[in-house]
């Protein structure tokens, strides 16, 4: 039986730390629709080590100055155009 690749799927995978499992669907989405931005998201989110950045102090502060829905979808925004 196969399962139906889907962005819901990958987090759901990725929410229940089965990470490695994630990163495929994310992938194979990719290769389907090359400009699906949350697969792209995905697989950068998972192919990063994100302990490192967040283990770095400047970083948490510049996160933990996020703290209205505003200023968090302006920073998403501004990350979005790096992508």
């Amino acid at each position: 039986m196969s399962s139906i690749k889907t962005i819901t799927l990958a987090t759901i995978y990725e929410n229940q730390g089965l990470k490695e499992d994630a990163l495929k669907i994310y992938q194979d989405i990719l290769e389907l629709q090359p400009d699906n931005q949350e697969a792209h998201l995905g697989v950068i989110r998972l192919s990063t080590n994100s302990t490192s950045t967040l283990a770095n102090p400047q970083w948490l502060e510049v996160f933990a100055q996020l703290a209205n829905p505003a200023q968090n979808k302006k920073f998403q925004e501004w990350l979005l155009q790096w992508n």
